[in-house]
């Protein structure tokens, strides 16, 4: 979480128009702080900043030729920090690529669409979910000693 006790998500997408419309609604929530970046190559210089979650495209290649795609910066992200939850966006909606992100350690895949921002508040909501129920359950634990 950024100093301001607000939750710092980062937005990589070559596609500055989807990038402006999921900061404008990412931003309706006054809990959350946005970053946008066009290449998996400012996102990677920028990771200093400790976003709590990233919201990366697939391709990643429409600005700059030669660019990283969406693989190859999860796979360098997931290097700095294993821990760190990335949701994969795509205009691919075949399961071998979802498969394929998966395996990379992507902990989502949304297939860009209109239900896309609906999708993804789902995602990243549960995630954080998640983070409370096992900080809770390693209380217990560790109060307990289990």
């Amino acid at each position: 979480m950024t100093n301001l006790g607000k939750i710092l998500i980062f937005l990589v997408d070559d596609d500055e128009l989807l990038l402006k419309s999921l900061e404008i609604d990412l931003k309706q929530f006054e809990l959350v702080t946005v970053e946008t970046y066009l290449t998996g190559e400012e996102c990677l210089k920028m990771l200093s900043h400790k976003p709590d979650i990233i919201i990366l495209d697939y391709h990643l290649d429409g600005i700059e030729k030669g660019a990283m795609n969406g693989l190859e910066t999860l796979d360098k992200i997931k290097a700095y920090n294993p821990e760190l939850p990335v949701i994969i966006l795509s205009c691919q909606d075949l399961i071998e690529v979802a498969v394929d992100c998966m395996k990379h350690n992507a902990y989502d895949y949304i297939v860009k669409s209109e239900t896309a921002f609906l999708r993804l508040q789902r995602s990243i909501l549960s995630y954080f979910e998640y983070q409370k129920i096992q900080k809770t359950l390693n209380w217990y634990i560790e109060k307990f000693n289990f």
